[in-house]
């Protein structure tokens, strides 16, 4: 989804720098400057860096809430006793952006969720000083991950919400950069 969403930034004439985790998916387009990383230590990095100089940030990555506390860089053998791995959080980039945002840049997030669905979405939306969220369901089919299709509702600090139907990605891309350039101060 954040490729795609890139892509129709850039072909509006957007500049964009897309961080991107580990991904099969490819970009050619000359607006667009990728930025690849391999943890979300090292997103949050790049996302804190570019963020300064941006009118908006969309975060779309699925980023994990948790690491292990220890990483190893050697095979650990198996063993009799029980392993237990220690978790601690990873930066929330969607909160640091929020809190560093000014008023000229507009912040959009992505919620996936599977019950109390707008609920979870606006508290997301609050909790993180986003100016929308974008809402993917779990249970709508061909909604969320693996596959080329998605179906999303948009909410805004106003609450109010938006719902789309099921379309290809780069059509909810082009909902998603249409609400973005409407959010954006001086727009409304």
């Amino acid at each position: 989804m954040g490729y795609a969403i890139a892509e129709e930034i850039a072909e509006r004439g957007g500049e964009v720098i897309l961080i991107s985790g580990p991904v099969s998916v490819q970009i050619n387009h000359p607006n667009i400057s990728l930025l690849k990383v391999t943890s979300a230590v090292e997103m949050y990095e790049q996302a804190v860096r570019y963020f300064p100089e941006a009118d908006a940030a969309i975060m779309a990555a699925a980023v994990a809430d948790y690491r292990p506390l220890v990483v190893y860089n050697k095979k650990i053998k198996r063993g009799s006793e029980k392993m237990h791995i220690e978790l601690t959080p990873n930066p929330d980039i969607a909160a640091e952006l929020g809190r560093l945002k000014k008023e000229h840049q507009v912040v959009g997030g992505f919620a996936l969720e599977t019950n109390n669905e707008k609920e979870n979405a606006l508290k997301k939306l609050r909790k993180k000083n986003l100016d929308f969220i974008v809402l993917n369901s779990l249970n709508d089919k061909g909604a969320g991950f693996q596959g080329d299709t998605n179906k999303i509702s948009i909410i805004g600090t106003d609450n109010k919400t938006k719902h789309f139907e099921l379309k290809t990605k780069q059509q909810v891309a082009v909902d998603i950069v249409d609400y973005l350039i409407s959010a954006k101060p001086g727009n409304q």
